[in-house]
């Protein structure tokens, strides 16, 4: 059987702010509204509070209206921003409990060239078991297995999952299986909470046995931690470790319980060799494997998962209890659909792909060959 992870980066919506050339500006504007949106949820707003929520408003462009070039003002009950005939606006709440609402980002249509070569590199890595990163929900998912990946000439998905999680972008983790390769119990961990009392998992740790055509039972674990983009720094790295804490535990539960057929995957947005990762890759006995004899990382030589593919760039994971990793007859990278560069291109790709807008995503699929 083959497993498989791919950051699909939306299927067929995605903030405009991705759709920038500036990869800076589109940061820029990811921590404008999560700043604001921190700001929002103070119980009390101080004039410091006050102060940096009109900072913020005009460079989002919603001085003047609710919605900006990259950004929705929703407010639902009660005002946060009035605007006077007379010009110019004016914050009216002063605390969380006087109005309710948020700031969220505008999406528009990803490119259908894109879209299309999504469907092309699920198509051709065929994978039995796909755990699929950033689908808007389960709904445009199963649309996609459906039109896009049969309209290029692939099989779709007989079963397709995905929990909505803590996300309001609509970004959450979902699984694809083929036939015989059936979805039982479903966990969802979107109500762990911290320390601090807060979710602890930016969308969600889902938990689905999945039922083999051999009858083994086999633990999948998808996951995308939390970005380093959109935030303080230091409290992002802060928020992977809870994640990557927590991710370990439940795995060593399961362990606990007697499964040893266990895959932990997906876009972790770290390094294997930063602290927030370690909990789970050096505290438990899950192997990657992007270390096994057979990885073959294809044209280019780098092991990243991410951008054009380079050894630090390395995000994206496909982990494995040691019984499945003791079974692996081969594991790579799938890059065609991933942009190459310029010059010189760094691997082949999609004659469909012209232009880096076109790329099915930012990520290169992992995939494992289990014996």
């Amino acid at each position: 059987m083959k497993i498989a992870a791919f950051n699909v980066e939306n299927l067929f919506d995605r903030a405009k702010a991705f759709n920038l050339d500036d990869p800076a500006e589109s940061r820029s504007i990811l921590q404008a509204v999560s700043e604001l949106n921190g700001l929002f949820g103070e119980a009390f707003y101080t004039d410091q509070h006050l102060a940096r929520m009109r900072e913020l408003i005009i460079e989002l462009g919603l001085d003047n209206d609710d919605s900006g070039p990259f950004a929705i003002l929703r407010q639902i009950r009660g005002r946060m921003v009035s605007r006077p005939n007379s010009g110019g606006f004016v914050l009216k709440a002063r605390g969380r409990d006087e109005w309710v609402g948020w700031v969220e980002l505008r999406t528009a249509e990803v490119n259908e060239i894109a879209v299309d070569n999504t469907g092309r590199v699920i198509r051709d890595v065929n994978a039995d078991i796909l755990a699929v990163i950033e689908a808007e929900n389960r709904v445009a998912l199963k649309l996609f297995s459906d039109y896009v990946i049969s309209k290029t000439g692939g099989l779709p998905y007989r079963q397709v999952m995905v929990i909505d999680g803590n996300d309001d972008r609509g970004i959450d983790v979902g699984l694809m299986t083929r036939t015989g390769f059936d979805i039982g119990l479903m966990r969802s961990h979107i109500h762990d909470l911290g320390d601090n009392g807060n979710p602890i998992f930016s969308r969600d740790c889902p938990e689905f046995a999945v039922s083999t055509p051999d009858g083994e039972l086999i633990w999948i674990l998808p996951n995308h931690f939390k970005s380093k983009f959109g935030g303080n720094i230091a409290e992002s790295a802060a928020r992977r470790l809870a994640q990557s804490t927590r991710t370990a535990a439940i795995y060593q539960s399961l362990r606990g319980d007697g499964h040893d057929k266990i895959v932990v995957l997906g876009d972790f947005n770290d390094t294997p060799d930063s602290d927030p990762l370690q909990p789970l890759l050096a505290g438990t006995d899950l192997r990657d494997v992007g270390e096994h004899p057979a990885f073959d990382t294809g044209e280019w030589p780098g092991r990243g998962t991410f951008g054009l593919g380079n050894d630090n760039q390395k995000i994206d994971f496909l982990l494995l209890s040691p019984a499945l990793f003791g079974r692996v007859t081969a594991g790579g990278l799938f890059r065609m659909g991933a942009w190459p560069g310029v010059r010189p291109k760094r691997w082949t790709v999609y004659p469909e792909l012209q232009r880096e807008v076109h790329a099915a995503s930012d990520h290169h699929l992992i995939w494992a060959e289990i014996g």
